[in-house]
């Protein structure tokens, strides 16, 4: 096959676009503008000077550049999306760890703030203002009032109450009172133990201490 022409070649490389759009305008449904009008039959003429058989070669060659440029374009294009994608993952990332290390300091302050019920060790008797002061550490204050409420009337801060006819156990007048064992062995003598198993049942059962008073009050047992 013979080399193509130069000048074609310069034309076929620098007004890709305009040649190859005069030359096969109708296949590609573009419509000319205004101004297009003396480019395009200044490119036609140029490309009339290439022999019949080297025309389609010079069409190809154009359509070619045209496409690699377009290549080009939408793999920036989906560069920078994933790029765009990769800052937004990162900044979630690192909003939810900030956020996490929030609530592990607000935990980890509440705990230091709450002692457990290993760090209350039983002894032999408690008095109800010893009673209240273990309560008051592990109860949230605004949740204080409701929770001594419901004491005051089950057992009047008496960890040992006994009722004789159900046989009901503790501050709480749990039934059977063993099922305060999940919480600790010692749940006979020791009120933390009893404490820690109520407030849990009042938030577990009914939301918190406040919703299980507001049960008690309609129903006078809990």
């Amino acid at each position: 096959m013979s080399s193509i022409p130069a000048r074609a070649f310069a034309v076929a490389s620098a007004t890709a676009v305009t040649a190859v759009g005069s030359v096969v305008g109708v296949a590609s449904n573009s419509i000319a503008q205004p101004g297009d009008t003396r480019a395009a039959a200044t490119d036609t003429t140029l490309l009339t000077d290439i022999p019949a058989g080297q025309q389609v070669e010079v069409q190809t060659a154009a359509l070619t550049r045209q496409a690699e440029g377009q290549a080009v374009q939408a793999d920036l294009s989906t560069k920078r999306n994933a790029e765009r994608a990769a800052r937004e993952a990162a900044a979630k990332t690192a909003i939810a760890k900030r956020e996490a290390a929030r609530k592990a300091a607000q935990e980890a302050e509440t705990a230091a703030a709450s002692p457990s019920v290993a760090s209350l060790s039983a002894q032999g008797s408690y008095t109800v203002a010893q009673i209240q002061t273990i309560a008051q550490q592990m109860v949230p204050s605004g949740q204080w009032t409701c929770f001594s409420n419901i004491v005051n009337h089950e057992s009047s801060w008496n960890y040992q109450a006994v009722n004789a006819s159900s046989g009901a156990y503790g501050l709480f007048q749990a039934l059977p009172g063993s099922k305060m064992s999940s919480v600790g062995a010692d749940w006979r003598t020791n009120p933390a133990t009893q404490i820690k198993w109520g407030l849990t049942y009042m938030n577990s059962s009914y939301g918190s201490p406040c919703q299980a008073w507001t049960f008690w009050q309609a129903n006078h047992w809990y």
